[in-house]
């Protein structure tokens, strides 16, 4: 049987650890004059380096402008983000997966990876070997000369978490990456995810509205409230990481409820 721990993060954390992330006071809104618009805030936040944390929360709620902010790509109207100890910047600050793969149609899978490698400034001579564990941590061992178009949806999603851990970033952000799944797909890349970065110990970030999906993920649980997102619930998730039985997990009396917790604080975070 599994047990959780169920409470709040009090314990002290280095935030100039390689992958650590920092938000203080952050607000952000879209706009001007008259039209402007709180996504987010304000939110105190800390992500520990090697944790796995999920931000979950009903639609519009804010979760990928926070993982936008993190990743450097906009900056706060008000407070600051850390990441390592610096104000993060596009490209350099975390490797990024988006709700759609995003990959260049006219390269081979392995053409899409080589090019990832490439930005990283990974020697020309390590490439192959480079891309070929990559694609092994994915489970797309001997795709590499395969058309885009002709590998799956689930496929796809795999090349592009290959290509955003080709730069060897402590930090791994992503935004909905299976929401365009079907269901067995999407249990399968959960299952990838998970294991990946159990084996790396990269500090990940991972926006989902759903909370079957958080529980399963993450070593730890930030519920966001309706628009503009606050924290609702920190929850850290005592379930076994590392080698498991998926199956067993998810059928586990603990994971049942600390999905039942979660989705009900979802709807009331949405509805409050």
């Amino acid at each position: 049987m599994y047990s959780s721990e169920i409470g709040e993060a009090t314990e002290a954390v280095d935030v100039s650890r390689a992958g650590s992330v920092r938000l203080d006071d952050v607000t952000h809104r879209y706009g001007r004059g008259g039209e402007v618009f709180t996504a987010v805030g304000p939110v105190d936040l800390t992500v520990r380096a090697g944790e796995f944390l999920v931000l979950v929360g009903a639609s519009g709620c804010g979760k990928s402008t926070l993982l936008r902010l993190i990743a450097g790509f906009e900056r706060p109207t008000h407070g600051s983000v850390r990441v390592s100890g610096t104000e993060p910047r596009p490209g350099e600050a975390a490797g990024v997966v988006f709700q759609t793969p995003r990959l260049f149609p006219w390269r081979t899978v392995g053409g899409n990876i080589d090019l990832a490698l490439r930005y990283a400034a990974i020697e020309r001579a390590r490439r192959p070997e480079r891309r070929a564990e990559l694609l092994a941590r994915v489970g797309l061992e001997g795709t590499e000369k395969r058309r885009v178009w002709e590998i799956s949806g689930g496929q796809q999603q795999r090349v592009a978490i290959a290509r955003a851990l080709a730069a060897e970033k402590p930090l791994l952000l992503l935004d909905e990456p299976f929401a365009a799944l079907d269901a067995l797909t999407r249990e399968r890349l959960q299952e990838d995810v998970r294991r990946v970065t159990d084996r790396t110990g990269r500090t990940t970030v991972f926006v989902t509205h759903s909370a079957d999906e958080a529980v399963f993920l993450g070593s730890r649980i930030v519920v966001l409230s309706r628009s503009p997102g606050t924290v609702a619930l920190d929850l850290p998730i005592g379930l076994p990481r590392g080698d498991v039985d998926a199956e067993e997990l998810r059928g586990s009396p603990e994971f049942t409820e600390l999905r039942a917790q979660v989705s009900h604080a979802v709807k009331s975070a949405a509805a409050a």
